[in-house]
């Protein structure tokens, strides 16, 4: 019973997410992949051009997987941006930059 309340807390980041994104005029896509686990929850694309791979965890115990660090290296390495949402400052930090 535990971890669904956790979980519904990433729901929750998730879904404010998407809301504060589409406030500021952009568009933020659930991202889903056939054979790769743990790949980022969400695609952000922001008014003037600017692309953003999101990976949401739950404020309390989220944790990032070995696999997701190396991913999240990768794609920084080849100039994409990438962020990891914990809780709604994140999202303030992501919109500002």
């Amino acid at each position: 019973m535990r971890a669904v309340k956790q979980n519904m807390k990433e729901i929750l980041i998730e879904n404010m997410l998407v809301r504060r994104v589409k406030e500021a005029g952009g568009i933020c896509i659930k991202v889903q992949t056939i054979g790769r686990r743990g790949f980022f929850d969400r695609l952000v694309l922001l008014p003037g051009g600017r692309i953003v791979w999101c990976e949401v965890k739950r404020p309390k115990n989220g944790i990032v997987a070995a696999h997701q660090a190396q991913r999240h290296k990768l794609f920084k390495e080849l100039g994409a941006e990438v962020a990891i949402i914990w809780r709604e400052g994140d999202i303030d930090q992501l919109l500002r930059r």
